[in-house]
């Protein structure tokens, strides 16, 4: 694939990586661009298709899957998520980094792929910080927090295998683990002022 190399994000839900990606899509605009995913799910109040995701039936997700389109999906919840190739394509056409939000089951996907991106990992300071902050959001029933803790230690876990990521940077202060984020991707950063320059 032709343009800047891609990045791939992956951490536990609540350790902060849309907040991070966030102030990095700010501070560098026209440097970064984010992939639309594809979605089986319904759109949510306020959503739009082709911005938030791009929503799509189940047929037409899983032949595209078949067919070799997407670099990674998984189900969630009895909905696919998945990356088209496509959709990396059109972020790099524009000579952006394609910032790739991903959790550890799509990491492994991309691996698999000749996308050769470069691999983050943002993690919480603990397990007791991490659980804190999903507390704080009051967004999750019981269950659901639970089955998110238990996959935030797979994740971890899978983190501390040789070869798994590139950088790995503990969120115990967004303004330290963003100043790290940036230090990380300085190099391509500089190469895509350049081109554009």
């Amino acid at each position: 694939m032709a343009g800047p190399r891609p990045v791939v994000c992956s951490g536990p839900s609540g350790v902060g990586k849309s907040t991070l990606l966030k102030k990095l899509m700010k501070e560098y605009e026209g440097v970064f661009g984010f992939s639309i995913s594809h979605t089986t799910r319904k759109p949510r109040p306020g959503e739009q298709n082709g911005i938030d995701y791009h929503y799509v039936t189940r047929d037409v997700m899983q032949a595209g899957i078949d067919n070799g389109d997407f670099i990674e999906s998984a189900e969630f919840s009895g909905n696919l998520y998945g990356t088209s190739k496509a959709a990396v394509q059109e972020v790099q056409s524009k000579n952006l980094i394609c910032l790739l939000d991903i959790d550890m089951q799509g990491v492994k996907n991309i691996k698999k792929t000749d996308l050769n991106p470069m691999f983050i990992s943002i993690q919480p300071p603990s397990m007791e910080i991490l659980e804190k902050r999903l507390r704080g959001r009051k967004t999750e029933s019981e269950e659901s927090l639970q089955k998110r803790l238990q996959t935030a230690k797979i994740e971890m876990e899978f983190s501390k295998e040789p070869g798994a990521f590139d950088v790995i940077i503990i969120n115990d202060n967004l303004d330290d683990a963003y100043a790290k984020l940036k230090d990380a991707l300085k190099e391509e950063i500089d190469k895509v002022k350049k081109v554009s320059s």
